[in-house]
């Protein structure tokens, strides 16, 4: 696809990437040949359709042509692009970050509630964001309300300038800050709310991922230890220890995980308060509090 041998507009260009993508399996080939080419030829992929008659300059031809042969060899498309769209946002990627996806709207969600009721006793709310990849939970939070601050952790340096460089674009630093370590063990003062959309996936199923979830995304970010469930149970036993009076847990679950979770964080004297689906109809987040917890000051 480089020089102009496929068509001299960029209509001619966006029906061959689609038509590639289709043959090679890609699947979303609509989609991901749309995304492609309006950041070869920058312009905004919601106005593509203006810009389809015009002639494609040969800098424009031969970034696609780059993209299109990234994307057939299975890197994912906002991999490609660099960003993925969360919540209010975009979301710069990095090789230690995995990408935000729509399934993890559902914890922002269900964050909102305990979040909310913090403030109205408190006036502010200190939230706590473990494993932060991106930023895109704690940032997204941190948007909805003003009162509110984070804490961002991760065991990845290079997740947390991520996370950092990801809470300025939106404008929310002031109120956003990282630390370097595992699970709780990076917090230095107990907090309100606790969010985490932890590694999730059982070490034995990581083979059998797709092949732009195994080849790109941080695996580390993935191996949730034999059972899928190691960082629950990190969270889970500390977590009372790490909340302020009248706070909450929040964590991404996989499929299927609903009763081991909540079983490991009932035997730390959690109750499970309330659960959030996914956009799928999938049980993806679960709310805890502290049993016997004392009432906010």
């Amino acid at each position: 696809m480089s020089g102009g041998g496929e068509g001299s507009s960029v209509a001619d260009l966006l029906a061959a990437a689609r038509l590639r993508f289709a043959d090679g399996g890609v699947a979303s080939p609509e989609l991901d040949a749309r995304l492609l080419v309006a950041e070869a030829f920058g312009v905004d992929a919601a106005r593509l359709f203006l810009a389809k008659e015009l002639p494609a300059a040969a800098a424009g031809r031969d970034r696609l042509a780059g993209f299109v042969a990234r994307r057939l060899a299975g890197e994912p498309v906002h991999r490609i692009l660099g960003r993925r769209a969360f919540y209010a946002h975009d979301f710069q990627l990095s090789p230690d970050t995995l990408e935000p996806r729509p399934d993890t709207e559902a914890l922002v969600d269900l964050a909102r509630a305990p979040i909310t009721e913090c403030i109205g006793h408190k006036g502010r709310c200190i939230v706590a964001d473990i494993g932060t990849g991106t930023g895109a939970i704690a940032v997204s939070l941190l948007a909805l309300f003003p009162e509110a601050e984070a804490v961002a952790t991760d065991i990845s340096a290079g997740a947390l300038a991520t996370a950092a460089a990801n809470a300025g674009a939106a404008g929310v630093a002031a109120r956003f800050r990282v630390r370097l370590g595992d699970h709780l063990l990076a917090l230095d003062r107990p907090v309100d709310v606790i969010v985490s959309n932890p590694p999730y996936i059982p070490s034995g199923d990581i083979a059998a991922l797709q092949r732009e979830v195994r080849e790109h995304d941080p695996l580390r970010a993935l191996d949730g230890g034999p059972d899928g469930l190691r960082s629950y149970r990190a969270i889970a036993n500390g977590g009372r220890d790490a909340l302020l009076p009248g706070g909450a847990v929040a964590v991404e679950i996989g499929i299927g995980q609903e009763r081991d979770v909540a079983a490991i964080f009932a035997e730390q004297g959690f109750a499970l308060e309330t659960s959030a689906r996914d956009l799928g109809g999938t049980e993806r987040a679960l709310l805890f509090r502290p049993m016997g917890d004392k009432e906010f000051p």
